[in-house]
């Protein structure tokens, strides 16, 4: 699918993602002097009926997403040196059996000395999927580690794809509704506002 990028856009990382009876390409888009981080992702199927039954969304705020909310422990924290937003933690305890890592990949960008101490400018990029619809779901996180050299200042940010067919989003949303009857923590109802559907003008 198009994508306009733009200038502040530099630097890429791609990426071959087997998916139901095909792949997908994606591409990681992000700049050595900023945090931000867009996808680009193209399938690639031997038959159109299985990529016309998959479901892509992207989210620019991880706790927008129902499978981060659901089964993701995310860290924030803010300093003066650092800070950090939605960056991935662990996999929740009590669904170690229900997700699973597909991929875990760090990209080092720069190396950074200041102050006597040495700093990496990274992406790293983690996949995950349902233990039950391994070949049907992939949740990809995004984490750029951004130094700003000037004010000795590390900035994390992350962002979010979901690719899945409708039966692997229906199993999502009994898992998502299950864990906000039985009360577990950070399940509150929120207002998805932070999704974009890939390819829709608006949400580039």
């Amino acid at each position: 699918m198009g994508l306009e990028l733009g200038r502040t856009f530099d630097r890429s990382y791609n990426m071959r993602i087997s998916f139901s009876d095909g792949f997908f390409n994606l591409g990681v888009f992000f700049s050595k002097r900023s945090p931000f981080v867009l996808f680009r992702i193209d399938p690639d199927f031997r038959t159109s009926k299985h990529e016309s039954s998959v479901k892509i969304n992207m989210f620019k705020s991880l706790d927008a997403s129902k499978f981060c909310e659901t089964f993701i422990n995310l860290h924030n924290f803010r300093k003066n040196t650092l800070d950090i937003l939605n960056q991935f933690h662990s996999i929740k305890n009590q669904y170690s059996d229900d997700v699973s890592f597909i991929f875990n990949e760090t990209l080092n960008v720069a190396k950074i000395e200041s102050d006597d101490k040495t700093f990496y400018d990274v992406l790293t990029v983690y996949g995950f999927t349902l233990t039950s619809f391994s070949n049907d779901f992939v949740f990809v996180i995004a984490e750029r580690q951004n130094i700003i050299k000037k004010l000795s200042k590390k900035i994390v940010r992350t962002t979010g794809l979901q690719i899945a067919t409708a039966p692997a989003l229906s199993l999502l949303d009994e898992f998502y509704n299950e864990a906000k009857t039985c009360g577990k923590e950070g399940l509150e109802q929120k207002t998805l506002s932070g999704i974009i559907k890939l390819g829709d003008e608006n949400g580039q």
